[in-house]
Order: structure tokens, then sequence, then C-alpha cells
């Protein structure tokens, strides 16, 4: 008697063929991400969010202030906002420069957040941005300005749809059972239509944010009409407002506010710093990750004066670093030691060393760094990124060529930020040490 006649025949054994099997086909039949565009997605290293809807006339949580509402707040939520919402000083093209100057290599944009008013020409409701004073494709202009500057096209969705659900006579909720398109087979289909009428209409979409509990109905659903599609939640680790304590395998995102609210937030906002801001990307980058890092702009259309100044600081810093940034994997042995941050090159032996908290670094000035998880070459050799190493500003005496000594158990890097950024000569963001055909230590 065989193996399979004997299982045949056993009840037990039935079961748990039945069970491997069904799991093994579920395995076999979960779609993923392509493998070379989750490789590229890495190399991005940094994304601009967009958290913007009729609530941000509000000032509000965008969407959220819907839950738990009295139905007169519900009634002139739906039936009212879209009359006063009205962003005539959205400007596409001025966002998109915005975003490009400041490094950013993706930017996905709410076309439908869990409210379910869609900023798109949409078939599917009148729910959306064209029934609104403005009467103008959002999205629509967006992608095509993000593509004028070689930005790269993210799309976050909300298969949760208040709007929709409301409709319906559910109660509206998050954690409703009949706002997750598992249970609420005509919700699913709705949404189906919608994300299926965003990548004819803008396609070609690079990336997909599902934010939802249930998201990876959705992801399996783009992954079979549109495989060029990279989607982050719903098939990624995309942690909000947190880093990991350390590196992850594999593609993965944090996706955080400049202060406390995803959308605008007019008053009682506290705002990051830009060298908070800069040292968070930094640290995502060591770990492995990519920083989504948010804006909400005003009703108006306008990005908030707090946010573009921090984004241009941002993009100051960027300019000189991006090398640092950007095509990097994290470090096979440490990833920091004290201040000191570490990338390498995807396809190079290179390391970049983000040197950050150094106070009062006047321009000229030279500070000396130890590092104990690399060991210099033959071939070695070491620069500051975006500057020449050949001239101090004002100061023709000093010589302010980076250097390194190699000694037992360290590598000795000899910095000068001769590079003249801000007016009064003390820049306060990291430092980035470029060294090149390094050996990385275990400790």
């Amino acid at each position: 008697m065989n193996t399979l006649t004997a299982i045949s025949i056993n009840p037990k054994f039935k079961l748990v063929f039945a069970f491997v099997f069904a799991i093994s086909f579920l395995s076999f039949g979960q779609l993923k991400n392509k493998p070379d565009l989750e490789e590229g997605f890495m190399d991005m290293g940094f994304g601009i969010f967009v958290h913007w809807s009729l609530d941000s006339q509000l000032g509000s949580v965008i969407s959220h202030s819907l839950v738990g509402a009295s139905d007169d707040y519900v009634n002139r939520y739906f039936n009212e906002l879209p009359k006063t919402f009205y962003p005539n000083k959205f400007d596409a093209d001025e966002w998109a420069r915005l975003f490009k100057i400041a490094g950013a290599e993706y930017v996905v944009f709410t076309a439908k957040h869990h409210n379910g008013f869609c900023m798109w020409d949409t078939k599917t409701t009148d729910f959306n941005i064209m029934n609104t004073p403005y009467g103008k494709d959002i999205t629509g202009e967006l992608v095509k300005a993000l593509r004028k500057q070689g930005l790269k096209v993210g799309i976050y969705f909300s298969p949760e749809d208040f709007s929709f659900i409301h409709k319906q006579g559910h109660l509206i909720s998050r954690k409703g059972k009949m706002t997750q398109i598992t249970a609420n087979k005509e919700l699913f289909e709705y949404d189906k239509i919608q994300v299926k009428e965003l990548i004819a209409n803008y396609g070609p979409i690079d990336v997909m944010f599902f934010d939802a509990f249930q998201a990876k109905p959705m992801a399996q659903f783009v992954h079979k009409i549109d495989p060029n599609i990279v989607v982050t939640r719903g098939e990624m680790s995309t942690p909000e407002q947190t880093i990991p304590g350390g590196a992850l395998p594999g593609p993965w995102e944090t996706c955080m506010t400049m202060g406390t609210q995803w959308q605008y937030k007019p008053t009682n906002e506290t705002y990051k710093s830009g060298t908070e801001l800069i040292e968070k990307l930094i640290e995502i980058r060591a770990k492995g990750g990519n920083f989504l890092l948010n804006i909400g702009p005003k009703p108006n259309g306008e990005i908030p004066i707090e946010q573009e100044e921090r984004l241009r600081e941002v993009a100051l810093w960027m300019y000189v670093n991006n090398e640092g940034v950007k095509n990097v994997r994290t470090v096979p042995t440490i990833i920091k030691d004290g201040d000191m941050w570490f990338t390498m090159a995807k396809d190079e032996n290179t390391a970049y060393v983000f040197i950050t908290r150094q106070k009062d670094w006047f321009k000229g000035f030279r500070r000396n760094f130890l590092l104990k998880n690399m060991r210099a070459t033959k071939k070695t050799k070491v620069s500051v990124l975006g500057q020449n190493d050949l001239v101090v500003e004002y100061w023709p005496e000093n010589t302010p060529t980076t250097r390194y000594i190699q000694h037992d158990e360290l590598l000795e890097v000899s910095v000068s930020r001769a590079h003249r950024l801000y007016n009064d000569k003390v820049w306060p963001n990291p430092v980035v040490v470029k060294i090149t055909n390094v050996e990385f230590v275990k400790k």
C-alpha cells in the first residue's frame, strides 16, 4: 500500500492533507511586488506624502471627525463642505518643483481618504472634487506636474469609505465590520472600480498605498491588473510616526508628519525642526527603510510656510548629501556608533558616515572622528560630500583636505567643514563623509 492510499483511508490524515494543501495553494496563489521593483523602491529612499481633503477647511483631523459625530455634523460634512472647498491657489507645478528640489524621488497623494471624498474626476460618486466650486481634477493636475519633474507617482487610497457605508446605512466606524472590504462585498466591488479608474486614467502609477485594516485584497487586486505597481501598505511594513529599533530586511517605509497632524492644522500645532527631520531621514536610511515625509496643504491649495521652510532646509541638505541617501543599503556590521550613522553604496565598496549633533561647527574648523567598524585599504579615499576639499572661503591658508589614519583597531578620520552653506558660517545639520574601498569590520 503506498503512502497516498494510506492517507486517503485515514480520516485524520485526510484532514491534515487537506489543510496542508489549502495552505500551499494560498501561499502559491499570493501575488507579490516584483523583486526588481522593490529594489528600485529601496533605492529611492525619500518621498513626500500629501494628506489633503475637503475637511482641511475645518483644520480637523482628516476624515476621522466623522466617527462618533452627530447626524447633523455628518449631514453637513457630506452635503455642505463640498460647496465651500475652493483651492484656487493650488499650483501643481509649484508643488512638484518644491518636492523635486527637496530631493524626493516619489510622491504619494491622498486620492481618497476614509471619508470617501475623491480628489479626482470619478464617475463612481458625486462626492468628488469636480462637484466643488473649484471643479478641476486635482489628481490629474498633480500627476502631470510630478511626471514633468521626473518624480514617481504614488496614490494613497482608503478602501474604508465612510460616505459609502453611510449610504448603506451602516454606522461610521473604522472598527466596524462593514467598513472592511473583507465583510462588505459591495464596498469591495466599488473600491475595485475606483482603483481601476485611477490606474486607467492616471497610469502608469508607480506606487500604491492602501490604508485599511484589511488591505491585502486590494493589494492582490492591483497585482493582478497591473503588476508593475509597487504596493507599500498592504504588502510591506509601513510604520506611522515611528522608526523601527533596528535594521529590517527587505523594503519598508516610515511615514511621518512634520507636526502632530497629517492634514493641515492651522492652530495648536508643534513642528519638528528641519534638523530633526534630516536626522530621522538618516536613521531610516541607515536601517534600510524609506522616509515618506508628510505635508498637509491649506484648503486654498498652498503649502503652509512652516512646512515649506522645513522642506527647503531638507532640500539644501539633500542637495549636498543625496549620494549618501539614494541607492544605498544598510552596513552589514554596524548602523550607528555614538552620533554617527552609516550607509553603504548599493553596488560599490563605499561607506557614508553621517556625523550628527555637532554643535557650533564653524566653517573651516577641523574635527576628528574614530570609526571602529571600518578598516582602510591601500585604495581607500576619504572626502566630504558636497565640497572639493581645496579651499575655505576668505581663509586661503587653510587647507581643508579630508584625511585618515588607520590605527591598529580604529580608523581615524579628520574632517574640515569647509563648505559655506549659511551666511553665519555655522551649518547645524549633519556632515557626510564618503569612504571608498573600505573594509567593514565586525567587533
